[in-house]
């Protein structure tokens, strides 16, 4: 029984990364965590244990906009300069936190005040974010240092640092629908914009590099992202680059 439970969820989830949903997020959510109770040490929680914290692509906006159409509803994002987190949560509670090298930083995270030790959620939940200094928002570059040196352990004031989370690693809802949920549980968000059209990417790249966009975040660039979640597993499935569908702009 055990061994069906969790072949059936992960053929719901193939077809669902494959862009042909079988079953509604609610009911995969349940069987998830059905599977949970009766097995925690199943392999297929095993594999997303792994928590992935690639590197944006950068500067190829081009060619990322040139793939899209017009009309292709899009997320701007600060590119907050800070270090890459990424937190797991198994029902509700924070049981793992890594850097992008896989460093274990569950111990030292739970000590930032804007990261929540617990969430109201069954199940598996993955975030990532930035942990960052929001006073250094003149000094980006000072931003990220602090943050690396805290991670190591040679800076230990916890409440001069932030953690601003913008994914769902293993979410199923748009990139808005996501900061929003992010919101109600309790996590710190950044400032984004909705975008109509992708013709207007230029004229907010130019308000950043301006400064007249994301100045209370020590920032080296923008993140633009596709909104639709369908879209973006689409993307990751046939150009086959985690994750394209996101795209870093730093000039």
């Amino acid at each position: 029984m055990k061994i069906y439970l969790e072949k059936r969820i992960e053929w719901y989830d193939h077809n669902y990364r494959m862009g042909t949903p079988l079953i509604s997020d609610t009911q995969f959510d349940q069987l998830e965590a059905n599977l949970y109770r009766v097995n925690p040490k199943a392999n297929y929680f095993t594999k997303k244990t792994k928590l992935p914290l690639p590197s944006l692509p950068k500067d190829r906006i081009k060619e990322f906009l040139d793939g899209l159409t017009l009309q292709t509803r899009l997320i701007i994002e600060p590119k907050i300069d800070g270090c890459a987190i990424a937190i797991q949560y198994i029902n509700g509670e924070l049981v793992k936190a890594i850097s992008r090298k896989g460093k274990d930083l569950t111990n030292k995270i739970k000590e930032i005040a804007d990261i929540p030790n617990q969430i109201i959620i069954k199940g598996f939940f993955q975030v990532r974010g930035e942990l960052f200094a929001p006073s250094e928002h003149e000094r980006p570059s000072y931003s990220q240092q602090k943050a690396a040196s805290f991670m190591r352990g040679a800076y230990s004031q916890s409440d001069h640092l932030s953690f601003c989370s913008f994914q769902i690693i293993n979410g199923r809802l748009n990139q808005h629908e996501s900061l929003v949920y992010l919101k109600k549980l309790g996590f710190t968000i950044p400032e984004y914009k909705s975008l109509k059209f992708t013709s207007q990417v230029e004229m907010f790249r130019k308000r950043w590099s301006d400064k007249k966009l994301f100045t209370n975040y020590p920032t080296d660039g923008i993140v633009v992202k596709i909104n639709s979640r369908k879209l973006q597993l689409l993307r990751e499935k046939s150009l086959e680059v985690y994750p394209f569908w996101q795209m870093a702009i730093k000039y």
